[in-house]
């Protein structure tokens, strides 16, 4: 099984995720009178690849749960429909790489902190959402971090851990992959700051590098 983080892995969000925030934020000031301080493109970038909940609480602290709930509906909202429409960055050989794993025989699911309607979005955007297992996402029930996730994509397929490579680029994806004895593909060209993934098993330099490893 080849367990594929989204932002930073395959998709890059960082020339829109700055704009959809203060949108989303001014727009929520405009309608309930409230100013709050608007985070800056390098504190957005910094969370990006965390559980959702902990992004809006990191970036909006003095902001009760239920407003950044909904200021975080409305970002994704406004990020399903700027991707649509041609947003955002694709990496390089998105749809010829996961075909190539697809046709090696590998099990191709997804292991994201984000939405649903987000990882679905771009995968769908991608054209190679055909080529997914069911997804799993944080329902903050049963799953309330990426490797819960692992761990439930290893109890649905009764995979050996030894058997699955989680293929991310941050620290979240390092975490999932060492909490469930899982090996680690790091994607040197994602988000991650200098020294932030302890080790891994491979670094890929460029998606379509995944060829020469499986």
């Amino acid at each position: 099984m080849v367990a594929f983080d989204v932002d930073g892995t395959l998709f890059s969000s960082e020339s829109i995720i700055f704009k959809t925030y203060v949108q989303a934020i001014e727009e929520f000031a405009h309608k309930t009178g409230k100013l709050t301080k608007l985070p800056s493109h390098d504190q957005i970038m910094m969370e990006i690849g965390k559980p959702v909940r902990e992004i809006f609480a990191n970036l909006l602290p003095d902001l009760p749960e239920t407003e950044r709930e909904g200021i975080s509906s409305r970002v994704l909202d406004l990020l399903c429909d700027s991707i649509r429409n041609g947003g955002g960055d694709f990496y390089a050989g998105v749809g010829s790489t996961i075909h190539y794993l697809k046709e090696k025989g590998y099990t191709i699911t997804c292991a994201s902190n984000g939405r649903r309607a987000y990882v679905e979005t771009v995968l769908d955007t991608a054209g190679v959402l055909s080529y997914f297992e069911p997804i799993l996402v944080i329902n903050q029930e049963n799953i309330c971090t990426k490797g819960d996730i692992i761990t439930e994509y290893i109890k649905k397929y009764n995979f050996s851990p030894d058997t699955i490579v989680l293929v991310g680029d941050r620290y979240s994806d390092w975490e999932a992959a060492r909490k469930n004895g899982c090996r680690f593909g790091f994607c040197s060209y994602g988000h991650a700051t200098s020294g932030e993934i302890p080790d891994f098993e491979w670094e890929f330099k460029d998606l379509q590098a995944l060829k020469d490893f499986f």
